[in-house]
């Protein structure tokens, strides 16, 4: 498949996922496409060799993985990791703000976004609900409007003279309410309710609760010369799922022989901490229980565990040479010349010498350039998912990512280039021997 094909299934895949739990129905909607069987953290397993599998926590947080047909105690895991959330709003328990005849919906921001790139946007809301069943249960859907239902309108430069030399800055608590809706008299007063309810297909009072992403309607598109760019929201990290996952749904590393895992987390954003994301048991669960399905001795995990490798993939910074005193000299990472390992004395990234040696191994063998990058020294340093899952583990780790620019704005940019080079080298990783 070409660079543009392979890119234009990622802008598909983002655009059918305008949440993390979206994100997930779309991976999961895939792996079924390649025989995956879904299983029930709840339920007994029973793995073949060969056996291609997948286990969901709370919607959001999923991991596939391929059962190999060598001794797992002796070879490991090949891990890939990557986070299915993104910075953004979040819409509040009470949302409806009324005022001056305009009905606002009050959000709280989720993990760290460019806030100011969510302005003059065509928004719209995405997620999920729960609601009372006819038998007294909890039952939860998925919800998506995909028109154009919220805005955030900029002040006019005319009552905000300095814009332009101090930035867009927006004050967090009163500034950021979207503009839903007009509030005439026949607007019902649980208009947001009956909303959410039509098109749930479920009955208002039945409405219990939701959790409601903000995101924007326009859909992904290739720009710049020959379209060697592209641009979406939700690059950081959809792109490195969609990487890793193309990487392992290929013929030739699905019958590799060797024991794949897939684990895309949700919650990165905000720190990992909880029950689905990288700092929690989901992961540890997962193996654990394979292991003791494949492994005959009972420091078979163990054992598996010390001959396994992780590569934690989420996006880099790109250089912009519109900003050039934000980077470290030295560690210029090029759009479209190829993944970056991403490397940080403090281990905000997994990253070591020898991890970072196996990667270009993988690179070398796929054929694909790659870069190192360092954070500019007197910035604080961003982290991922990497050193929080390699510290749990006890798993050799190494953080890679494509070089992106305008990352956690509303809408990213990347090169086309780099998602091909980032799929060939995650190949080779789950080849490798």
């Amino acid at each position: 498949m070409s660079a543009h094909r392979q890119v234009q299934d990622l802008l598909d895949f983002i655009d059918a996922s305008p949440s993390p739990w979206h994100a997930v129905a779309s991976i999961e909607q895939r792996l079924q496409a390649f025989q995956f069987q879904r299983l029930h953290e709840g339920d007994a397993w029973t793995l073949a060799a060969g056996g291609r599998y997948y286990v969901i926590r709370d919607d959001s947080s999923i991991a596939a993985f391929v059962l190999g047909r060598t001794d797992l105690a002796a070879k490991g895991f090949k891990l890939l990791g990557a986070h299915t959330d993104s910075p953004g709003l979040r819409v509040k328990p009470q949302p409806v703000l009324e005022s001056d005849k305009i009905q606002r919906l009050a959000v709280e921001i989720y993990g760290g976004p460019i806030l100011a790139t969510f302005t003059d946007r065509d928004l719209s809301l995405a997620g999920r609900i729960a609601f009372s069943q006819a038998d007294g249960s909890v039952g939860s859907r998925l919800l998506r409007f995909d028109q154009a239902l919220l805005r955030l309108p900029n002040l006019a430069i005319h009552m905000n003279r300095g814009v332009n030399e101090d930035g867009l800055k927006l004050q967090k608590q009163t500034e950021l309410a979207l503009i839903m809706a007009s509030a005439a008299e026949q607007l019902p007063a649980d208009y947001f309710r009956q909303l959410l309810a039509a098109t749930a297909g479920i009955e208002a009072d039945s409405l219990l609760s939701w959790e409601l992403n903000v995101y924007d309607t326009q859909k992904g598109a290739f720009w710049g010369n020959d379209g060697l760019f592209y641009a979406d929201s939700q690059l950081d990290n959809l792109a490195s799922c969609h990487a890793g996952l193309s990487a392992m749904l290929d013929n030739a590393v699905l019958n590799s022989g060797n024991t794949l895992v897939c684990a895309f987390f949700d919650h990165e954003e905000i720190g990992s901490e909880s029950c689905k994301g990288a700092a929690g048991s989901f992961l540890p669960d997962v193996l654990e229980r394979i292991a003791a399905c494949c492994c005959d001795r009972a420091d078979g995990y163990r054992r598996a565990l010390a001959h396994s490798f992780m590569v934690s993939a989420d996006m880099a910074h790109g250089y912009q040479p519109g900003f050039p005193g934000a980077y470290e000299p030295g560690h210029k990472v090029i759009v479209n010349q190829g993944p970056a390992i991403k490397i940080n004395v403090n281990h905000r990234y997994a990253s070591e010498c020898l991890s970072e040696a196996e990667f270009i191994r993988f690179c070398r063998d796929a054929d694909v350039p790659y870069q190192k990058y360092a954070h500019r020294g007197d910035l604080p340093c961003g982290s991922t998912i990497g050193p929080i899952a390699s510290a749990k583990l006890g798993v050799r780790s190494v953080d890679v990512g494509s070089p992106m620019w305008a990352m956690h704005s509303l809408r990213e940019s990347a090169g086309v280039l780099d998602h091909g080079f980032m799929i060939r080298a995650l190949r080779a990783f789950f080849c490798s021997q």
